[in-house]
């Protein structure tokens, strides 16, 4: 048993230790020249394909230059919108290889990017038939992975427009929200995210996992 139990532990710390490399990968963006640039290129394929939210970043370059904070958080909003249409795009010109069938580019990302599955993308469509406009802003401006609904919005034919409506209000609100909070307290909340990452990782897949929850339940 207590192999098994230690087997089990370092598994556990090796998924850590691979999250927080991948957090301090994005935020050593914010001490080049290239910060904004990567802030854009990351919120962009955040909304089409990428796993990493642009958030961490974010916070970096605005406790890096505060006087620049809603600059920052203008440019992940007009990134993210821009992701959005390339999700759309994926999945309204090159999702379906016809007769209803999976083409090799939605094969890839099935079996690549996490949150993609059949049954969430499914479950997806059935959400857009029931609240349309809200299935977006809520994706947009909480945890639940953008580019499942984005990709899907194109798949399943929604307004364009209306997602790219949606898309600007709730990523706007989300991405000015976490700009101001960081523009207001500062380092204080780097120092509590740094000291309580592996819960807030935690909570952040709480989040996630609760995604449809929050969508089905509440609205």
């Amino acid at each position: 048993m207590g192999v098994i139990e230690n087997t089990t532990e370092m598994k556990k710390t090796h998924k850590s230790n691979i999250v927080r490399r991948t957090y301090d990968w994005v935020l050593g963006w914010a001490d080049t020249p290239y910060g904004g640039l990567a802030l854009f290129i990351l919120a962009f394929a955040e909304a089409s394909f990428f796993p990493v939210p642009p958030d961490p970043l974010l916070i970096a370059l605005v406790l890096g230059l505060q006087a620049k904070a809603f600059r920052f958080a203008l440019t992940a909003t007009v990134a993210s919108v821009i992701g959005a249409c390339f999700g759309y795009f994926i999945g309204h010109v090159l999702w379906w290889a016809g007769d209803g069938q999976f083409s090799g580019v939605a094969n890839w990302f099935f079996t690549h990017i996490p949150s993609f599955s059949h049954a969430v993308f499914f479950k997806v469509q059935g959400l857009y038939e029931q609240w349309n406009f809200w299935v977006i802003f809520t994706a947009g401006f909480t945890p639940i992975p953008y580019k499942v609904f984005t990709i899907a919005a194109g798949a399943f034919d929604v307004s364009m427009v209306m997602m790219i409506f949606a898309s600007i209000i709730s990523r706007g609100a989300r991405f000015f929200l976490v700009a101001w909070m960081i523009w207001k307290w500062g380092a204080p909340i780097k120092s509590f995210i740094d000291k309580y990452f592996n819960w807030l990782a935690l909570a952040f897949t709480v989040l996630l996992i609760g995604g449809f929850a929050v969508i089905k339940y509440i609205l």
